[in-house]
């Protein structure tokens, strides 16, 4: 079976990224029999000048498009009709009228993320970023709030609050994440989500399972005669 690597370029905050996900691990479920992928999150922060108080997300992506905020919400179902079909919602699912949906500082989440990734490893690090997806769009917590962010990290398996509070304040990980993100960018990752497999091939955008399936299938024959060749 061939192993491949894929760093998964998102923000938590990023829609696309969300429904991005949904479909690529659809694919890997279609190509679980030949090819083993082994998934890594890495930080791009979409608003890393976000002020504390944070800010509204429709009326952010109504200026920043030139679109009136009937527009705007319009263009934001259309998103949610995306995720819902992919099979992973992104609509508030509580009680009541929707809070505001809002835009915040994400650094402290890709700390989190990063922290996972280190102690736990890949599996546990995705459990928390479908986590922390499911408390920003479904919930729309405060994901910048330190506290807010330890809870979430308390209620994944083999993660916890206490731990997840010492991390955000360590600035170790804070030079981790500076250092993923600028390798990053002297990588060409510009928009998210990007799939980087094998650390050198690109898969950009939401795209559908079939098509990520496929890129997954011929990346690992590559690989494989690359691997053969190597061994002549």
């Amino acid at each position: 079976m061939t192993q491949l690597e894929v760093d998964i370029w998102s923000d938590v905050m990023c829609p696309w990224c969300a429904v991005g996900y949904a479909q690529f691990a659809k694919a890997m479920e279609m190509i679980a029999d030949d090819v083993n992928v082994t998934i890594s999150w890495m930080p791009f922060e979409l608003d890393p000048g976000a002020p504390p108080e944070g800010s509204k997300a429709l009326e952010h992506f109504a200026e920043k498009y030139g679109y009136s905020l009937e527009e705007a919400a319009a263009k934001r179902d259309e998103v949610e009709a995306r995720a819902e079909a992919a099979g992973f919602p992104i609509a508030y699912a509580g009680e009541g009228e929707p809070p505001e949906a809002m835009r915040w500082n994400t650094f402290d989440a890709h700390k989190l993320l990063r922290w996972a990734l280190a102690w736990k490893g890949p599996d546990v690090q995705t459990a928390l970023k479908l986590a922390l997806f499911e408390a920003h769009f479904r919930e729309r917590r405060n994901i910048s709030d330190p506290e807010v962010l330890a809870e979430i990290a308390g209620n994944v398996p083999e993660l916890w609050a206490e731990g997840a509070a010492e991390a955000l304040a360590d600035e170790t990980l804070s030079m981790a994440v500076r250092f993923d993100a600028e390798r990053g960018r002297k990588s060409g990752i510009t928009a998210v989500p990007s799939f980087v497999v094998a650390n050198k091939y690109v898969l950009q955008g939401a795209q559908d399972a079939e098509t990520f399936a496929k890129a997954l299938r011929d990346i690992a024959g590559m690989e494989e005669a690359a691997s053969d060749q190597s061994e002549t």
